[in-house]
């Protein structure tokens, strides 16, 4: 690990006096994941604010709850009076709720977020900025049988090393009564085993700096004893009764979180080598890296065999266990679904509600694996009691997040495919989806569909939806993302240049008929078998006005979609028994597509003597059709609006008076 601290980009901070050199190392923290991973530590600094009476006063600016240290910006940092927190510290006892209520009450600014739960720790650390990460290393070390020894012998008396105790004011009071008689001007940081590490002083770039020296002698020590190199493997070649049993396993996780997950499989070399190690199903189950993890990862994993449904039923048996010996009368029952689970020999799975925490479970559950084996090469992996576990898990500030509940998105936890994707009606629906909250996977066969979206909710894949292998290929890495398909948007297409039969050359019939019919068919082929594991599943065919109302010197075309359309028909009178819902949409004149050029527009307008804004409007509504009318029928096609329907013939187009 190495100081990133750089005094040219410090300098473009520091032109804030107070929040900038403090934003600026929190970033460098949240860089390294080795560090910190989503919204994990927290970093403040001590200043003051004037308020409008005049009157200074002295305050913490600390990471504000819900902020990532990655990405935080100046309003991430929670104002909050700095007597008033040194105070509360005082108090004999104090639960967490009266905390988090103390905190909004002492906060100088009510728009501000939440102040962290370790606000009053960074209060009573008398240097102006501190910064606390749960760096892997560090924690890995502790999490050993020897680990405390070994911290103390590594830090000296430069560092305090303290037992673990529940975040939040039991932590703060800790840290008070352990450092009552401390030299400040002595230590450079506080170790919470199995927790995190804690540095500080009163100028920022060296509390980020010693930061990085700590955790740098924890990582030396691991590389000395050779517990640094992680187990490998080859990895797994997936076989597709491999992607079926992923989706089965999510319909069945569904089933029991009472909504929608998404699952990922990670067969990547290290998850493999993970999963091949001797004791796995032991040291996986026996908890977190840090309890703090355990709130998105729960406190073990599932092992899963051959067959994971079987892992996921003892998974659920374990936790009934777990919640009823550690339970008391206050506390509800979280959902009984893993988030992370050892398939032997096989690597890792990764389950979660929705794409953003299920990359977040990815990425503590990875970390978590790269650790366990540290300590294994240490002694052995030694987590903290299940009691312990149970207590962050149930924390009564969770369990009131439970309380409170959050709303889903229709299509939150669900998987769409969209072909044609790059653009026109395909990017519109990739669009409208997301809105609703999918995990989307957009097919085109341009290759900028791999970066089209900035978003965890999106993988974005070339295909050539006329090349089966292909098909296969981008069918198995949307199951192995995200766990399945639920909703078909076939939209890809083109419409050859116009053309009488007479005249028709058979390279440009072949070709329609290639991309137009031919493709939809294999797509929904390779479909079909997760369609039949997915939830609520629907198939959404971008037809045409042409179908029912075919034009002269579009043969090639027009026929093409009436095939599509007569397969659609067959589709769903096929898979209705599936509970699989097949429709088709008829758009017409969609002009903001690629299809319809300025040049392309005026041309027809002035062959029907109209301008262009009329020639837009020219249907019975006189409304100009755009390819988010399109994505927004779509949406509710797929959606529990057309649940009872299914064989449906639908036109987008304004009102054709050859189609009416």
């Amino acid at each position: 690990m190495h100081s990133l601290w750089d005094e040219q980009e410090a300098a473009r901070f520091a032109t804030d006096a107070t929040l900038g050199l403090r934003v600026y190392s929190s970033q460098l923290l949240g860089r390294d994941t080795d560090l910190v991973l989503h919204g994990g530590g927290n970093t403040s600094v001590k200043g003051t604010l004037v308020d409008v009476f005049g009157k200074t006063e002295d305050v913490l600016f600390v990471k504000g709850s819900g902020w990532d240290l990655q990405t935080i910006a100046a309003g991430g940092f929670a104002p909050v009076r700095l007597d008033y927190l040194k105070r509360l510290a005082a108090l004999p006892a104090l639960s967490d709720t009266e905390m988090m209520r103390e905190l909004r009450l002492a906060l100088l600014d009510p728009s501000a977020p939440t102040p962290s739960v370790e606000a009053i720790l960074h209060a009573l650390i008398p240097l102006r900025y501190v910064d606390h990460t749960h760096a892997d290393a560090v924690v890995a070390i502790s999490n050993t049988p020897d680990g405390e020894d070994v911290l103390r012998e590594l830090y000296g008396d430069e560092v305090l090393i303290l037992p673990y105790v529940m975040p939040g004011f039991i932590l703060a009071q800790q840290v008070h009564q352990a450092t009552l008689s401390a030299d400040w001007s002595r230590l450079k940081g506080i170790v919470l085993l199995h927790h995190g590490i804690i540095t500080f002083d009163d100028d920022c770039r060296t509390s980020y700096e010693r930061m990085i020296e700590l955790v740098n002698k924890a990582e030396d020590y691991l590389r000395e004893r050779g517990a640094w190199t992680k187990s490998a493997a080859a990895p797994c070649t997936p076989g597709n009764e491999d992607h079926v049993s992923i989706a089965a396993l999510r319909r069945q996780a569904s089933e029991v979180m009472g909504s929608p997950v998404l699952v990922r499989w990670d067969h990547s070399a290290e998850a493999v080598g993970y999963s091949t190690l001797p004791d796995i199903a032991n040291i996986a189950t026996r908890g977190p890296l840090t309890p703090d993890h355990s709130i998105h990862t729960k406190a073990f994993a599932a092992i899963f065999d051959e067959n994971p449904l079987d892992g996921l039923a003892e998974f659920q048996t374990t936790y009934k266990d777990y919640f009823t010996r550690h339970a008391a009368p206050q506390h509800t029952c979280l959902d009984q679904v893993p988030r992370f689970g050892i398939w032997k020999n096989k690597g890792m799975l990764y389950i979660a509600p929705d794409a953003k925490r299920l990359g977040i479970v990815a990425d503590i559950s990875s970390h978590t694996a790269k650790a366990i084996q540290w300590a294994e090469a240490l002694g052995g992996w030694v987590a903290l009691p299940k009691r312990d576990l149970f207590d962050i898990e149930y924390w009564e500030l969770e369990q009131a997040k439970l309380k409170r509940g959050q709303a889903r998105g229709e299509f939150e936890g669900r998987v769409v495919l969209v072909t044609g994707a790059g653009s026109g009606i395909g990017k519109a629906c990739v669009d409208a989806f997301l809105a609703k909250g999918a995990a989307v996977v957009a097919l085109d066969i341009n290759a900028g569909i791999t970066s089209q979206w900035k978003s965890k909710q999106v993988l974005g894949m070339v295909c050539d939806v006329t090349n089966n292998e292909q098909i296969a290929a981008v069918v198995q890495a949307a199951v192995e993302t995200f766990g399945g398909i639920d909703v078909l948007v076939s939209n890809a297409g083109n419409f050859p240049p116009s053309r009488p039969l007479k005249d028709m050359d058979s390279q440009t019939w072949e070709q329609s008929l290639s991309l137009n019919l031919s493709s939809h068919m294999h797509m929904l082929r390779a479909c079909i078998p997760f369609l039949e594991q997915g939830l609520d599943a629907s198939v959404v065919f971008i037809g045409s006005k042409n179908v029912p109302a075919p034009g002269p010197g579009a043969g090639a075309y027009s026929v093409a979609k009436a095939g599509l359309a007569q397969m659609a028909r067959v589709a769903a009178l096929e898979l209705g028994g599936k509970g699989i819902r097949v429709n088709t949409i008829h758009p017409n004149a969609v002009f903001d597509t690629s299809l319809w050029t300025d040049e392309v527009l005026a041309q027809r307008a002035l062959s029907y003597q109209l301008t262009v804004d009329e020639y837009k409007k020219n249907n019975v509504l006189g409304r100009t059709i755009s390819s988010a009318d399109v994505a927004r029928l779509s949406v509710q096609m797929a959606g529990e609006s057309f649940a009872c329907t299914t064989g449906a013939q639908v036109p987008v187009d304004g009102g054709n008076d050859r189609v009416i």
